[in-house]
């Protein structure tokens, strides 16, 4: 084991995740600017597309963090029918579930239960697709529907913060089984349909359209909320919830579903391009 990797499992994850979710909202002009000069140098922040483009009038690092685009700067797939990629990023991996089990990486996988934290809820996914997308600092930080849906329940699963760093994907097992993470769920009118929020160190916040801040506080046992009967359905393309400081979102997709063809592990991706198409025996 490298001692990179040696460093994650002994590291105070929650504890320094702390302190830099209060880092990242301290409003003193100069450290913010000095916080958002660094990130937008070192990634090349392509400020020109954000609604703000003067990193000046940021309140905050977190502020310019979770920023919103310009009208227009991201727009859904041309094809209605389509269903769309949730976010900026890369993708680690995606393709098939196998039955039951997600490839993470080289010899890494983990089952579609251990993620979801649910046997049950992760029954209808057990031959279905999945999509991986890490953010990057770079990138918009804010997640958006790949299909209109009725959120039914959402599970804040405890767990470690390991990095979501490529070289920490292929060299921690089961890790996106492992990290604190958000379990949102949906109805669709192709069947459910799952968008999983994973926590990473330093990067843990995650905050929801229906129910603001969820992580952090960090849950020491499981916590389920039921949200059917309470009206929210959320359109294709609209923002469903964005991490306070980065991560990686996963897509689950029920059996039938297909995965757009031309996508594969690495390859860059935008909010809205063609993620894949639906089960194709509902007729929509």
């Amino acid at each position: 084991m490298s001692p990179k990797v040696l460093l994650q499992y002994l590291l105070p994850h929650r504890l320094l995740s702390r302190l830099a979710n209060a880092a990242a909202r301290w409003r003193w002009r100069p450290w913010k600017e000095a916080m958002i000069g660094v990130v937008v140098r070192q990634f090349r922040v392509d400020l020109d597309e954000a609604e703000q483009s003067d990193p000046r009038a940021y309140p905050s690092f977190n502020a310019f963090f979770t920023r919103a685009l310009k009208p227009g700067a991201r727009v859904p797939d041309a094809d209605p029918a389509s269903l769309l990629m949730p976010a900026d990023g890369r993708i680690s991996q995606l393709g098939r579930i196998e039955a039951g089990r997600i490839f993470q990486a080289k010899g890494q996988s983990f089952t579609a239960a251990e993620l979801l934290g649910d046997e049950a809820m992760a029954a209808p996914y057990a031959d279905g697709s999945f999509a991986t997308i890490y953010l990057s600092p770079r990138d918009y930080h804010r997640v958006h529907m790949p299909w209109r849906g009725r959120l039914l329940e959402t599970l804040q699963v405890p767990g470690r913060l390991f990095t979501v760093a490529p070289w920490g994907v292929r060299a921690i097992p089961r890790l996106f089984a492992r990290n604190e993470r958000l379990v949102c769920h949906f109805e669709t009118d192709f069947g459910p349909m799952c968008l999983v929020m994973v926590g990473a160190m330093l990067v843990s916040g995650v905050e929801t359209v229906w129910g603001g801040e969820e992580i952090p506080p960090y849950a020491s046992r499981p916590r389920r909320r039921d949200w059917r009967g309470q009206g929210i359905q959320l359109e294709r393309f609209a923002e469903m919830a964005r991490f306070n400081y980065g991560s990686t979102v996963i897509v689950l997709l029920p059996g039938g579903t297909e995965i757009a063809a031309g996508l594969a592990a690495e390859a860059p991706v935008r909010l809205g391009q063609r993620l894949g198409l639906r089960r194709r025996d509902t007729g929509a």
